[in-house]
């Protein structure tokens, strides 16, 4: 794994004061961190600069980071370079257009930076998946659809909450790893969500319930992974 103190991200905000806090924290993480006010020059500095992560401000003068997303993922140099949307318009339109449009996650300025600054450090200095962009995904019998909410196991389909469906597809996306409690509010909702940590069982135990099986296991001391084999039944 790389050092964290040589993960590279690129800001890119019309917002300087915006990115002067951006670089700043960041920075205090041991992240070396380049600054952009200019959304069209995105990928020319993208290209010199080779950043592991790159922050997309929706709403730029310009160019949106809409387009800006879309001129990365359509090469293959950007493919798979982790980009967050870092933004205050938290309508379900531009959430939509972000993850369509091949961003990994999308995340609310007013929710604040601690969140960001942990679902950075999962991915990077963690080695944490989270891709929201991916519409579908498949583990054994396990097959979860982002397009149309659905979660599936062999043949029974089941209907599960926003916040079910978030942890099942982070689970999916983490199949073969332990993931602790606190990883999961983190990468999930972010740090500044008040979020109860018995919720996370919560949670669990209802998606175990709806599917009939111990779909989702606690390894250890508040360490949790997928095993969608299982045919063991989930015990209340």
């Amino acid at each position: 794994m790389k050092q964290s103190s040589i993960y590279r991200i690129l800001a890119v905000d019309d917002d300087n004061d915006i990115l002067e806090l951006l670089k700043y924290n960041l920075e205090k993480e041991a992240y070396e961190v380049r600054v952009l006010d200019d959304g069209t020059k995105t990928f020319e500095v993208a290209s010199a600069y080779h950043p592991d992560l790159i922050l997309l401000d929706i709403m730029m003068p310009d160019i949106s980071g809409i387009e800006v997303c879309k001129q990365l993922r359509k090469s293959t140099e950007f493919r798979n370079t982790y980009i967050f949307f870092l933004t205050a318009k938290s309508d379900n339109y531009y959430k939509v257009a972000a993850l369509d449009t091949g961003g990994d996650d999308f995340i609310d300025k007013l929710t604040g930076l601690r969140a960001l600054t942990h679902k950075v450090g999962n991915v990077l200095k963690g080695n944490l998946v989270i891709r929201k962009s991916v519409k579908e995904i498949s583990v054994g019998n396990l097959v979860i659809n982002r397009s149309s909410n659905l979660a599936k196991l062999g043949q029974k389909a089941v209907s599960l909450t926003d916040y079910e469906f978030e942890l099942l597809f982070f689970f999916a996306q983490n199949s073969q790893k332990e993931i602790s409690k606190d990883s999961l509010i983190s990468s999930i909702w972010g740090s500044e969500i008040y979020l109860l940590t018995k919720s996370v069982d919560t949670y669990i135990r209802n998606i175990c319930k709806k599917f009939g099986r111990d779909l989702i296991a606690k390894v250890g001391n508040e360490r949790y992974r997928l095993q969608p084999w299982s045919n063991s039944q989930f015990a209340c």
